[in-house]
């Protein structure tokens, strides 16, 4: 069942947003060379519990850490670990997602660590792109289809996979509400879009192949290729004015 926001409601899940996007802000102030996941991850939960939310992914189905933080050819669910340090040239994702008021904030971003090939900045551009032409299908009497096709046809038409096993997701008390939003598929297909729905539309895009492989942490998932990943996520909310994402701050 899709669970429509209200007013009151929208408002509290726009300071759960925010917050989300300020402690991916702090971190990023720390990504270089030579810092650790783990730093990363610390910066983030001290970040959400100083201005009153609960990191959403500690505990999640076991999860072991405050933010999933992956890496050159990770997708997704990275665990931060004191061993895994930043290297020049990486690709490093940030996904954040955070508690507020029984209301949730999700985004994640994609960053250099130092100088990056011109393929990877390509890459963390496209896929940046690839979002904000989905925002522009979020309007009344389109469909799910409509963001999915966005993300899909831009992203391909730069040669890219788009990742099928994983996808956005509604958002809410929840952090994974109804419905599913995929990264592909059929314009004027899906689910209908109303006001008050919220969703979290993340593009997760593969230099190579669109698949992908869960590794033996449970957890990590990599592209099946060893091809880079790019990964931009943000919780959108339809109001009767528009589209207002939540997880964007200046």
């Amino acid at each position: 069942m899709i669970k429509l926001k209200n007013s009151a409601q929208i408002e509290i899940m726009k300071d759960a947003g925010r917050i989300t996007a300020e402690a991916i802000l702090a971190a990023a102030e720390e990504i270089r060379p030579g810092v650790s996941t783990k730093h990363l991850d610390t910066v983030i939960r001290t970040y959400i519990e100083k201005n009153g939310g609960k990191p959403s992914f500690l505990g999640y189905g076991g999860f072991p850490a405050s933010a999933c933080i992956s890496i050159n050819d990770e997708v997704i669910h990275g665990i931060p670990s004191e061993t895994r340090i930043l290297q020049e040239g990486d690709v490093v994702k940030l996904d954040v997602g955070v508690a507020y008021r029984g209301y949730q904030g999700d985004s994640a971003r994609t960053f250099a660590v130092g100088t990056v090939s011109p393929e990877a900045r390509k890459l963390i551009d496209v896929t940046k792109q690839c979002f904000f032409l989905a925002l522009k299908e979020v309007r009344g009497g389109n469909r799910i289809g409509d963001i999915g096709h966005a993300v899909q046809s831009y992203a391909e038409a730069n040669g890219y996979g788009v990742v099928r096993e994983y996808v956005g997701h509604g958002i809410g008390e929840e952090m994974h509400e109804e419905p599913e939003v995929p990264n592909f598929g059929h314009a004027g297909h899906g689910v209908r879009l109303f006001p008050g729905m919220a969703i979290a539309i993340e593009p997760m895009i593969n230099a190579g192949t669109w698949q992908v492989k869960r590794m033996g942490d449970g957890w990590t998932v990599k592209t099946a290729d060893g091809s880079l990943s790019a990964h931009y996520e943000n919780t959108v909310i339809l109001t009767e004015e528009g589209p207002v994402v939540t997880t964007l701050v200046s």
